[in-house]
């Protein structure tokens, strides 16, 4: 449903999501911790909430099980009935609710369309798209370089950390991690008003972020044309970002394209010196459209794992059941 239907133009429930936060964010904005535990805390436990009603509505919508195998022939649990496929509709249309890997990609194409007609000010106008760097002062090896790290980090962001939680609590992992990745993008920054208001969804953030970027980082090793090398940037170069998580799909992304990524990055009055990551020049406009490439690669093969792992596990476990009866 994301590869064709994409995000809508309007309406999208992230972005309804993100106005009840930021309205709520109003009534409980403090300079305090506890402030922020309390916005991300009720903002977090409504949308699992919502995840978890809208699953219970998916099983109460079926009938009977008797009416279920009368209509499908299948045993009383409904397995492979209507019950089945109605919590099949309800987890798809979540999925597609939280997924932003085709919009994730169409914003690296549309950098690389930009900078390949040679438009700089649409490359600077497109890139807050993509990331929160300040654009205004920057050239097109820039601009390359801060669209391959954005499309790194946020291949993990967009696609592979919210299937991981689909997959591992259903509906309501899809909403929950949704949700704090989004109050991590609109408070977890750093900034006179968020440094202490904003400090646990930064926190959340990590956590929920912690084992998906590292799939992301192997993902984006098997995906190399050169798996020997990416592994070996992943290894050495994947711990020296100062975000526990975006330095391992960057690294490995750096690995996977023979670029090396890193250096000076300035967010509007704050200059941050990143440490460089990667053997190879610096990235250039071609290699935008070879990380979108990567960006896709990896997506599909994460969506094939979370749908494949949860389908053969239960089969598995079923199989040494019966041996040990």
């Amino acid at each position: 449903m994301d590869a064709v239907v994409g995000d809508p133009r309007r309406g999208h429930p992230v972005a309804l999501f993100g106005r009840a936060a930021a309205a709520l964010e109003k009534r409980l904005y403090g300079d305090a911790r506890p402030n922020g535990v309390a916005h991300v805390a009720i903002c977090v436990g409504a949308a699992a909430g919502l995840g978890a009603l809208a699953s219970a509505a998916g099983r109460t919508m079926t009938g009977s099980p008797k009416a279920a195998q009368a209509m499908t022939g299948v045993t009383k649990d409904g397995v492979g009935g209507p019950r089945a496929v109605v919590e099949i509709g309800v987890t798809a249309a979540a999925t597609w609710a939280v997924l932003g890997g085709t919009t994730l990609a169409r914003e690296g194409v549309r950098m690389a369309e930009s900078l390949e007609a040679k438009d700089i000010e649409a490359a600077r106008r497109r890139l807050p798209h993509l990331c929160g760097r300040d654009p205004r002062a920057l050239e097109a090896p820039e601009l390359a370089r801060a669209t391959v790290e954005s499309l790194a980090e946020n291949t993990s962001d967009a696609v592979v950390a919210p299937l991981f939680w689909g997959a591992v609590a259903g509906v309501p992992g899809l909403l929950a991690y949704r949700a704090i990745n989004t109050l991590d993008a609109m408070v977890g920054h750093r900034s006179p008003r968020y440094e202490r208001f904003g400090w646990a969804a930064a926190k959340l953030d990590d956590v929920a972020n912690y084992v998906p970027a590292r799939i992301t980082g192997l993902l984006a090793v098997l995906a190399a044309p050169d798996r020997g090398r990416a592994l070996r940037v992943l290894r050495r170069d994947g711990h020296r970002h100062p975000s526990p998580n975006a330095g391992r799909c960057e690294a490995a992304f750096a690995g996977a394209l023979d670029v090396t990524l890193g250096g000076v990055n300035v967010y509007g009055s704050r200059i941050e010196h990143r440490p460089e990551m990667g053997d190879g020049p610096p990235p250039e406009v071609r290699d935008i459209r070879r990380a979108v490439r990567l960006t896709r690669t990896v997506s599909l093969t994460a969506a094939a794992i979370a749908v494949l792992v949860p389908a053969l596990w239960p089969r598995h476990a079923r199989r040494n059941r019966a041996r040990g009866a």
